[in-house]
């Protein structure tokens, strides 16, 4: 994932930093050191055919880190974590810790456009007629935008600004995405996400909805909400559904295996039991889930099922800091049983300290019986379809019932649990992986991802119709 660079002045932090230590040299370093000591896939990342490439990478970083403010900082840190490719490794802010005006200041040199919204609220009156289908109002949560053909580029593309937001992290006539048009298709060219981070997320437009996945959906048309605080986030909501599609199909959506969600599934799960064992085509719609606990799909698993199922275990970089920021602290999601797992792991990762601990072994899963039905399973799985959402699919497609219908996944499966952490300046946070899988021996994913067995054209629109009513030779 790569970042929008930022230059901006040091006195943006007078008031921010002064209790803390926040000079970019030092942060930089101590993060290096962090990941290098820590990170379960930097022998993986880092070897010897390109040890020096990274060696010059890193101190060519560091050099501009010495001379660099904290808010430049940021992005340095962005680009050289980019180098190992880990959709598990991010680096952030926490704007809670940050004064508007600050937050403001920050991001007030990004790009911006000439549209106002008068002008532009003008110029969709004056050319309704000939508007490209794109071109209009669209909102989401706090954010209302304006997208509009770029004439100034010999392609087809499109800006999309901002008109309406918290006014912080964004003001009017910032850009947040650009798109391109070709053969009628409409393909992201960036997305920029709530903290400015460039994205490349795929674009599904369907009538009045602009779906970026994990990044949301635009509704075409100006918000209903006229006054929003400040920096106000709105969570969207991930809860699992089930809908009966006809007498033959169900579907059940999955858009997060989040902790906090799974006893809601397994309750949607329990509620349908009896829809589920009179259904012949159960069609599992798992795009864009990004992931979470495992857990959270146990109870779907019997309905899948058709032979034992290999589970890999994993190891786990033993080291003080890994053990202290993940699998000692407090979950407040976590299950009582969880949270004495936790414990137990603690002590025997403690018991073998800065090791490659195989931590989890590897298991099948036997059942007592398949079921009669449904008697087959079509899963729905995309590009935003990662970690434990992938996990997922690595047990599901080693059922006879089940076959893989979209795109490639992610591709981030092969590192997992994830320790959050915060250098000297305590606003900014990183998160890594401490745990590997044991399938990226054997069969490595890492931004591969799982190829379905029947791969959806790009230019198919509405996927679970086409799954519905696929037709194998």
């Amino acid at each position: 994932m790569k970042y929008i660079v930022c230059f901006l002045c040091l006195f943006l932090f007078t008031l921010n930093l002064s209790a803390q230590n926040c000079n970019c040299d030092d942060n930089f370093r101590f993060l290096a050191e962090k990941i290098k000591k820590n990170y379960i896939g930097y022998p993986d990342k880092v070897n010897s055919s390109n040890q020096l490439q990274f060696q010059k990478f890193t101190d060519s970083l560091q050099h501009i880190a010495s001379v660099s403010n904290p808010y430049r900082c940021l992005s340095l840190i962005r680009e050289w974590l980019d180098f190992f490719k880990d959709k598990h490794i991010s680096f952030g802010m926490e704007f809670d810790k940050l004064d508007p005006a600050s937050v403001r200041s920050f991001f007030a040199n990004e790009e911006k456009t000439t549209w106002t919204e008068k002008r532009f609220k003008s110029y969709l009156q004056e050319n309704n007629k000939t508007l490209d289908s794109i071109e209009g109002i669209w909102n989401y949560g706090m954010y209302e935008i304006g997208v509009v053909k770029d004439n100034t580029k010999k392609n087809i593309e499109f800006i999309g600004f901002v008109i309406k937001a918290d006014s912080v992290r964004w003001i009017p006539q910032q850009i947040k995405f650009k798109i391109a048009k070709t053969d009628n298709q409409y393909k992201t060219i960036y997305y920029s996400a709530g903290d400015h981070s460039v994205n490349y997320p795929a674009l599904i437009k369907q009538n009045d909805v602009l779906d970026f996945g994990f990044l949301g959906k635009w509704v075409r048309g100006e918000r209903k909400a006229k006054t929003i605080p400040p920096a106000a986030y709105i969570e969207p909501d991930l809860m699992a559904s089930l809908k009966k599609l006809d007498d033959q199909t169900i579907l059940l959506s999955l858009p997060s295996f989040n902790s906090k969600y799974k006893t809601r599934i397994d309750s949607l799960i329990e509620r349908n039991k009896d829809n589920l064992a009179n259904t012949k085509h159960l069609i599992i719609d798992v795009r864009n889930n990004s992931g979470g606990t495992t857990g959270c799909f146990e109870k779907i698993i019997p309905y899948l099922y058709t032979n034992p199922i290999h589970i890999d275990g994993g190891i786990v970089l033993a080291t003080d800091d890994n053990i202290r920021d993940c699998y000692e602290k407090d979950y407040p999601y976590a299950s009582a049983a969880s949270k004495k797992e936790l414990k137990k792991s603690a002590k025997k990762l403690r018991a073998n300290l800065n090791k490659f601990y195989p931590l989890y072994k590897s298991s099948t899963l036997k059942l007592s019986k398949t079921l009669k039905n449904p008697e087959r399973v079509s899963i729905l799985i995309n590009g935003n379809t990662a970690s434990s959402g992938e996990l997922f699919i690595l047990r599901a497609e080693q059922s006879k019932k089940v076959t893989l219908f979209g795109q490639n996944t992610a591709g981030s499966v092969d590192y997992g649990e994830m320790v959050i952490t915060h250098p000297p300046c305590s606003f900014f946070t990183l998160v890594y992986p401490v745990a590997k899988s044991l399938h990226a021996i054997k069969r490595p994913l890492d931004n591969i991802g799982i190829t379905p067995n029947v791969i959806i054209p790009n230019q198919e629109v509405d996927w679970v119709d086409y799954v519905k009513n696929y037709k194998s030779n």
